[in-house]
């Protein structure tokens, strides 16, 4: 009697990846056929690419039958993309990661030891990128500076997208509703048994990156209003801060008023004083308008997103005798241990 292989699904996001998505799926296929003791599945979510991403990624699934194709209604970004994927996967480990090659495939026979040793969450952590600018650098240091500082829940530092997750951490992951979603946070808000891998991520393989600054501003701002209250109670000891300095001031100058007669009536300390507070309780209202604004995008009850295409609707082509060949030389597909 045969024993069953345990299932590894492959997450992937691919936003206008046509010129590198060949080469990730090579590499990454060279490493799944080697690995003789676990069945894989290759899930790949187009997140609505103006470019030829989802006729290349079709392509692929029509050579290899593993490779598994949704495609999403529009562009809703990475980190949706991401939970897309985590949503449908039905593997007894899930590793999610890019498909620009800056996350290498080589580190999964490693995830998958530490998996097998009880880990329910095994995550990459970059230590440094071969082209990354000191902008870049500066940039994500700072980062997880101030959300380590700000929140209860550590995300460790360089720790991306990028891990492996058992079913169970799988399944808690994608129940989860937020709408704002920052994942790296998420995985971190679980507290399953995890272990670290460090890796230096190379040079993306083509193309450039995705993330602008103002994306990257916004996954910033996702994971400050969603870890943290911080900002609010901040606001407040401010505020309150500045309302006993205004309180002194004023006990001063009724003193100066009235025991040293110097006082001179003017309206710049009164105009600058008002302008302060004003300024103040501007960006204070507009901080908590930030968190008002994603109750109400949560209590909208909108779908997180839309499939334009999955893999039962993906359009078949035909096959040429090669690509027949090359599937026949591929392991029979297993679905028992893909139960959810």
């Amino acid at each position: 009697m045969s024993v069953k292989k345990p299932v590894l699904y492959v997450v992937s996001p691919c936003y206008n990846e046509a010129e590198v998505i060949g080469a990730f799926y090579d590499a990454l296929k060279a490493v799944l056929s080697s690995l003789k003791d676990i069945d894989h599945r290759i899930l790949l979510v187009d997140d609505g690419s103006n470019d030829a991403t989802l006729d290349e990624l079709n392509a692929l699934a029509d050579r290899d039958e593993r490779v598994l194709v949704y495609s999403l209604s529009r562009n809703f970004g990475h980190q949706v993309a991401i939970s897309a994927g985590i949503a449908k996967s039905r593997g007894d480990a899930t590793i999610v990661m890019d498909s620009d090659l800056q996350h290498p495939p080589t580190l999964i026979p490693e995830m998958l030891v530490s998996w097998r040793a009880g880990h329910d969450v095994v995550s990459a952590v970059r230590r440094s990128t071969d082209d990354a600018t000191l902008f870049k650098r500066l940039s994500s240091d700072g980062f997880y500076t101030v959300i380590n500082w700000l929140s209860d829940t550590r995300i460790e530092p360089g720790a991306a997208d990028f891990c492996l997750m058992s079913r169970k951490a799988r399944k808690v992951l994608a129940g989860m509703p937020e709408r704002h979603r920052f994942v790296r946070g998420l995985v971190a808000w679980m507290g399953f048994r995890r272990a670290y891998l460090p890796y230096v991520a190379p040079p993306r393989a083509a193309g450039r990156s995705k993330y602008s600054l103002r994306k990257m501003l916004r996954l910033a701002l996702d994971a400050v209003f969603a870890f943290s209250v911080a900002p609010i109670r901040l606001a407040t000891r401010v505020g309150v801060g500045i309302a006993a300095l205004g309180a002194l001031y004023l006990v001063y100058v009724i003193g100066r008023a009235l025991w040293l007669h110097d006082t001179e009536p003017g309206w710049s300390s009164l105009l600058g004083t008002l302008l302060i507070l004003g300024g103040l309780q501007l960006a204070f209202t507009g901080l908590i308008g930030e968190y008002l604004a994603r109750i109400f995008e949560q209590v909208k009850g909108r779908p997180l997103y839309v499939f334009k295409q999955t893999p039962e609707e993906r359009p078949r082509r035909a096959t040429s005798a090669a690509a027949k060949k090359n599937a026949r030389t591929e392991a029979p597909l297993e679905f028992a241990n893909e139960q959810g």
